[in-house]
């Protein structure tokens, strides 16, 4: 079948826990990306697009859905059991329009469903101290490319990268392009509060080298980490050259959440609805329809992804999405998506929230371990870091703000017949028993322990102290 007559592919280049600020086509000081910053020259970039629904599991979810975490009735990155069968997926709805599809590095998890081929790589254990996760990928995607391409049949092709993901392990030279110098300085003492975190110490020992006392050090293998796998994308862009199919394939590439490297106290993993977890990246090349060179400034979320890839494609469906065509904005029909909307987190911590331009509302529904405020408020134009808490400056507008949020989730209950799903996902914490927190000492001792039996025995006695008090 001639490459004119079919439908265009569809390459959905997935990064786990990418920063934006940490690219160099976002403004990045530091050269991370210039393979990605050269893709982005020939695509369309989008400036403000955000994962609402952290993590991993709820934010593709949405990505795959065009549904918002009401839609797909998924908040947790453990969630239980299946995707509703009230939504179909992108490759679900793609099959029934003649295209093939594989998933690279995303099995098994229920976000994912509906892909044809599932397809895995070694994204966890380290060798030698590195981790060359994105070329592991790199060998199972190149021949599958190849293979659906010879197929003559339209396909849609996933790939998961993972190296900006903890561990951050990245290959020689990788490793200290980025860092010159002494991350073991005794003077030093920046890692100090990162080791005393109990609950994370021992899964940090087991990948930053023994005795290193300089964050910037494991910061600098968090952007090193980003520019090798940049380097190894660069092989994916020059097998579709080499195939021939470039100008055939819609490339996206898109984060599915942040990271904190040491922000908020939350080191080096993707915790809390703080802005640095949820901006993504999202890049989209498909010169037949979209400008090169040109950057959207106007909200958008992960939720828009879908319907613009069915746009691009020319598929015409009748699902429903909660987002929108990204097209919109690409041709000025639109300035911006919503510009406030709700934000969840159900992964170490179970909050919810408010975003606006101005503002950001932080709702606690359960204490977490990491002893935050039950309500966090941030002027996020005087404080874009968010790290000044106004909650008790401005009671008017965080009354504000939870009334907006409580008419919004309101509103989507009624719409879908559902209860909020972070009031309704159990066992949210990943082990069966654990309920949920009473407070951030007992969540601090809880996942410091580790073992579920003595868990549920430390749960047992705060419940009865309580009891007890209430007497």
């Amino acid at each position: 079948m001639a490459a004119s007559r079919k439908k265009p592919n569809i390459l959905l280049i997935a990064v786990d826990s990418l920063l934006s600020t940490h690219m160099s086509c976002y403004g990045y000081s530091k050269l991370t990306s210039p393979h990605i910053d050269k893709f982005a020259k020939a695509s369309t970039l989008f400036e403000n697009t955000f994962c609402p629904h952290v993590p991993t599991t709820s934010a593709y979810a949405s990505m795959l859905t065009g549904r918002d975490c009401f839609g797909t009735e998924v908040v947790a990155l453990r969630h239980k059991g299946p995707l509703t069968d009230k939504v179909r997926t992108l490759p679900e709805i793609l099959r029934d329009n003649g295209y093939a599809s594989t998933c690279i590095g995303f099995t098994g998890n229920p976000s994912a469903r509906g892909f044809d081929n599932y397809l895995d790589y070694e994204a966890w254990e380290s060798e030698a101290g590195s981790l060359p996760k994105a070329q592991a990928l790199n060998n199972v995607a190149l021949p599958e490319l190849e293979r659906l391409s010879e197929s003559g049949q339209s396909w849609f092709v996933m790939l998961r990268h993972m190296d900006p993901h903890s561990p951050y392990l990245p290959p020689e030279p990788f490793n200290r392009i980025f860092y010159q110098g002494n991350e073991f300085d005794p003077a030093n003492k920046s890692m100090d509060p990162v080791y005393a975190f109990k609950p994370f110490k021992d899964y940090f020992m087991s990948w930053i080298p023994p005795g290193v006392t300089d964050k910037d050090y494991v910061i600098a293998q968090y952007d090193g980490a980003i520019a090798y796998m940049d380097a190894c994308i660069q092989g994916i862009f020059e097998k579709l050259e080499t195939l021939g199919i470039a100008d055939d394939t819609i490339v996206v590439l898109n984060g599915d959440h942040g990271e904190t490297l040491y922000d908020h106290e939350c080191w080096f993993d993707h915790h809390g609805v703080y802005d640095v977890t949820l901006r993504v990246p999202l890049i989209i090349r498909y010169g037949k329809k979209l400008p090169a060179g040109r950057r959207i400034p106007g909200y958008n979320q992960h939720k828009d992804l879908a319907p613009t890839l069915l746009e691009l494609a020319g598929v015409k469906t009748k699902d429903k999405f909660d987002g929108a065509s990204l097209m919109q904005l690409v041709k000025g029909k639109a300035t911006s998506f919503e510009s406030e909307f709700y934000i969840t987190e159900c992964t170490w911590m179970r909050k919810h929230g408010w975003r606006t331009p101005q503002w950001k509302l932080i709702v606690a529904l359960e204490p977490g371990f990491h002893f935050k405020p039950p309500v966090e408020l941030y002027n996020l134009i005087e404080d874009p870091d968010e790290n000044i808490n106004l909650v008790h400056q401005h009671p008017d507008i965080v009354a504000t703000l939870t009334t907006r949020m409580e008419a919004f989730i309101a509103t989507r209950e009624k719409a879908l017949g559902i209860t909020n799903p972070m009031l309704t996902q159990g066992d949210w914490h990943g082990e069966a028993g654990i309920g949920p927190f009473t407070s951030s000492r007992q969540a601090y001792d809880t996942l410091h322990i580790g073992d579920p039996a003595t868990a549920r025995k430390l749960q047992s006695k705060a419940r009865a102290k309580k009891r007890k008090k209430k007497k």
